[in-house]
């Protein structure tokens, strides 16, 4: 333990070290997390606002354990998954990752085109440049350049916790709601629960947290400060969600009216809240979906190339990584074009999307929880007993729900 702590924690020490756990986290609020959140506040008022602080914890530690790992072997998730568990075991999670991610990337987008058709900006318009933008700033050749302009981009999330405060809630019962649970008997309120964790913690959001680590040499004796990144990063992030929901319980709830994405929301504020309001919304919606587009493709081609022993990173030219380099491509190209074509059912991609995400988490997290806890590859930073039992925690949580979800989609719900 005397390792950890030769790093003088000042305040410039700690600025330094942000980023990877703030933008693991961050990306997580996308589209699809802020139509869950929207719907939670809209149908069930501050009902499930109880659940961010359990949300924070559960972040907190599934991030802090890949982050740890990445420190302490200076390798990725999937070059772990390989060495200890073989290839075709990694083919197969590989494999898993890239169909979903590939997925959550078209909502990604399509969130773009719904939150700039606000702005009175069609798809065929929006989708093609954002698209040509977000394969630009990935190919910029430049890890910490792309960091640097992601982590500006998600100050425009500062946006809904202007929104939250420009809807007047009665923060009194807010602050009562957010520490007291709260059950309903109706399964899409179950099924609403489970939405929020599930798109709290997604599979790829775990390969982000310990590359980003890798990616910037960071090794054990910035553990400490890694920590500290990764906690603040999910309290943000479950910050922010909760701020949603304050927003649209307080705006949408007493007036009936039900969400059924995050541009809805954005446009029912308008009548009862104001056109600022609705602008702010539909502004965080644009810059959550592009942070999002511009995690994901990366995330997904890096965890793939590692998982074969092939080149990759972001400063790595054509010629030296051609499969990291073509996979991005790939699935910016084929993600904006889905969205872009009529009849296509994206609703049903994100779907598939949320099913493939739900039976591969706690897969990965077996495994990430198995490597944490192992002596040979973490030595004397190996999971202790409590942190142990939280993941453990964790993982039979999130099965459990996970297992719920399914049963409530099967019965209509």
């Amino acid at each position: 333990m005397q390792q950890e702590t030769k790093q003088k924690l000042t305040v410039a020490a700690v600025l330094g070290a942000m980023g990877p756990g703030l933008l693991a986290a961050l990306s997580g609020n996308d589209a699809g997390g802020i139509a869950t959140y929207s719907s939670a506040g809209a149908s069930y008022g501050y009902g499930t606002l109880w659940m961010l602080p359990v949300m924070a914890l559960l972040l907190i530690v599934v991030q802090e354990t890949a982050a740890r790992c990445g420190c302490v072997t200076g390798k990725g998730f999937a070059s772990l998954i390989r060495e200890k568990y073989g290839v075709r075991k990694s083919a197969f999670a590989m494999m898993a990752l890239l169909i979903a991610n590939t997925a959550v990337t078209i909502s990604e987008f399509a969130g773009i085109a719904s939150g700039l058709a606000l702005f009175g900006v069609p798809k065929t318009v929006s989708v093609p440049l954002v698209a040509l933008l977000v394969w630009m700033l990935t190919m910029s050749g430049s890890f910490r350049r792309i960091e640097k302009i992601l982590l500006l981009v998600s100050c425009v999330f500062v946006t809904y916790i202007v929104a939250a405060f420009l809807a007047g809630p009665n923060w009194g019962e807010v602050a009562v709601a957010t520490v007291t649970p709260h059950i309903a008997s109706d399964p899409r309120y179950v099924s609403l629960l489970v939405a929020t964790i599930g798109t709290t913690i997604a599979p790829w959001m775990i390969f982000l947290a310990q590359n980003n680590v890798v990616d910037k040499n960071i090794r054990e004796d910035g553990i400490v400060l890694q920590r500290i990144d990764t906690a603040t990063g999910s309290i943000i992030a479950c910050a922010i969600a909760w701020f949603i929901i304050v927003t649209t319980g307080a705006v949408l709830h007493p007036a009936g009216i039900e969400v059924a994405d995050a541009a809805d929301a954005a446009l029912a504020l308008e009548p009862i809240a104001g056109e600022f309001s609705t602008i702010l919304f539909a502004s965080g919606l644009v810059a959550a979906s592009f942070l999002a587009a511009c995690v994901l493709p990366g995330v997904t081609s890096s965890a793939i190339c590692e998982a074969f022993g092939w080149e990759r990173g972001a400063d790595r030219n054509w010629e030296e990584a051609p499969i990291y380099r073509g996979l991005i491509t790939a699935i910016i190209v084929a993600s904006a074009l889905l969205v872009i074509m009529p009849g296509v059912d994206l609703f049903q991609i994100m779907m598939s999307a949320q099913v493939i995400n739900g039976v591969l988490l706690p897969i990965l997290l077996v495994f990430l929880v198995f490597i944490a806890q192992d002596k040979h590859i973490m030595g004397k930073y190996r999971n202790g007993r409590v942190w142990n039992v939280l993941t453990w925690g964790t993982i039979i949580l999130i099965t459990v729900l996970t297992a719920v979800m399914f049963g409530l989609q099967a019965m209509g719900y």
